[in-house]
């Protein structure tokens, strides 16, 4: 040691203890004694100063650098909260958990997603609709904000030395249209959306007919419009303007696959003396795509936002595997359920006059763009499901469900060409078809974000701040979800949207 202080005593403290290969070097200093090779030498040497003390800098305590090499494109070891999906829903939740933290990159986040290419992601695959015409007060007030939100979406998602961001969103309303059999729940349900701010008016045959005369009002008794804050919008620029910013503001990306958890346990007993198994996650087990690689991120909670997945993620914990009857015998109820839509294009159609229109029977259909297209589609009937083991579409659907109801209700559509069509799948919450937003009683740093059956990404703004709020805050602060909570499947206390498209 002493040999090397002495041949390297000229240097300063900091190259002696940053340089690299001290034989190369000293070697190089003994035969280059042109004036040309010594400039070279201390340009290359100054140069991995540079690079070192730019190291050191960041090495300091909650830096990310380390001195092993980390393989691209794996998630950090550590991080305090970690999403599970990237879809709209996940990168909502973590803009506004950055949004909230106290403290500059005081809450380190990871959203962890699957699908890199995004092509089976139920965000973009939506038909990109938001409305306020539900029938529940909390489904209401979350589209109202949402709509808030996405009105002044560059005072949110704006990014700096980055274009602004353009929903398109087209400002045409829902309409809603009743049989006898429904005209009293459209009623109630009016008056409440009243009583809670959304701008709705109720419309007689009469009256729809003259606004719309294109509309077969045949058995139709009411219908229900909404004037304001309805439409629809691209979902792939809401989805990647929540990415950007919240990638701006230090959230961490990661592509892989969740494959498990990593957990503590300690026994409780419940109020009538049951015993149960109270589990709390530690690691977050994520795989690299097409890779047997993986990396356990420590973490302190987990975000269940993985959509149609999220039931799967829910296994992994074994959520619902226990005795039947009993707390830990019940499981998430999110299956995927695969839904059609279909891309017409009919040249008489009416263009600009076409609202975002559903059908008592069931089936909707708006306007795509100025060009003579629509898209269309309907949910299917409990017992007609398709396979949700892929994405193809099955084409008779259309021909023999859809076009039936979709050309007696709009006569102009009877001529019409398929052009396009694709498949997407709801979170389908199978218990009530509304969302779970909230803590699992049993994994107790587990919070869902998931089962919107639907309407997951026009409600994915407010869900997003909501989210935030409980884990942050210990509490919801703008609006209410305590009914949204995984305890009503405890109870089995179904909440019924009587609104669901």
């Amino acid at each position: 040691m002493m040999k090397w202080y002495r041949a390297l005593r000229g240097l300063s403290g900091a190259a002696h203890r940053a340089l690299p290969g001290r034989h190369a070097v000293l070697h190089r200093c003994s035969f280059s004694t042109s004036a040309a090779a010594r400039k070279d030498f201390f340009q290359d040497l100054e140069n991995q100063f540079k690079a070192f003390r730019e190291k050191a800098t960041a090495a300091m305590p909650g830096s990310d650098w380390s001195p092993i090499q980390v393989t691209k494109g794996l998630p950090p070891e550590r991080a305090d909260i970690v999403i599970v999906g990237g879809g709209v829903m996940g990168w909502s939740v973590a803009y506004w958990l950055k949004r909230k933290e106290r403290v500059r990159d005081g809450v380190r986040v990871l959203v962890v997603e699957k699908d890199p290419t995004y092509s089976q992601a139920s965000s973009v695959l939506s038909c990109g609709g938001i409305r306020q015409q539900f029938s529940l007060k909390e489904n209401i007030l979350l589209s109202l904000a949402s709509a808030d939100f996405m009105k002044n979406i560059n005072d949110h998602l704006a990014v700096v030395n980055e274009d602004p961001v353009d929903l398109q969103f087209n400002h045409s309303g829902y309409l809603f249209l009743a049989s006898q059999d429904e005209a009293h729940i459209m009623e109630e349900n009016y008056v409440t959306q009243r009583d809670l701010g959304a701008k709705v008016t109720l419309l007689s045959p009469t009256q729809v007919k003259e606004r719309f005369p294109w509309i077969n009002t045949d058995g139709v008794v009411l219908a229900s419009y909404g004037l304001e804050n309805e439409g629809w919008f691209d979902p792939w620029t809401l989805l990647n303007a929540f990415r950007c910013k919240a990638m701006s503001m230090g959230v961490y990306q990661c592509f892989g696959e969740v494959t498990g958890f990593r957990c503590s346990s300690q026994k409780a007993e419940t109020m009538d003396g049951d015993p149960v198994n109270i589990k709390r996650i530690k690691y977050v087990d994520v795989r690299m795509p097409n890779s047997l690689e993986y990396q356990p991120v420590e973490c302190a909670v987990v975000v269940n936002a993985a959509g149609a997945s999220s039931g799967k993620i829910a296994d992994m914990l074994g959520i619902g595997q226990g005795p039947k009857q009993t707390m830990a015998g019940i499981p998430l109820p999110v299956e995927p359920r695969k839904r059609y839509v279909y891309v017409v294009h009919c040249p008489d159609g009416p263009g600009l006059e076409c609202p975002f229109l559903v059908d008592y029977s069931g089936f909707y259909v708006r306007r795509e763009g100025l060009g003579g297209n629509y898209i269309t589609g309907m949910s299917p009937e409990e017992t007609e499901e398709p396979d949700v083991t892929n994405l193809e579409v099955d084409h008779e659907y259309f021909h023999h469900k859809v076009w039936p109801v979709l050309c007696h209700r709009a006569p102009p559509f009877q001529c019409l060409k398929v052009s396009g069509a694709w498949a997407g799948y709801y979170d389908y919450n199978t218990f009530d078809q509304n969302a779970i937003v909230g803590m699992h009683p049993l994994v107790n740093n587990m919070f869902f974000a998931t089962g919107f059956s639907g309407h997951g990404l026009q409600q994915s703004p407010a869900i997003g701040r909501a989210v935030a709020e409980l884990i942050l805050d210990g509490g919801f602060q703008t609006i209410d979800l305590s009914a949204f909570d995984f305890k009503r499947i405890l109870y089995q206390e179904p909440i019924l949207e009587r609104n669901i498209v």
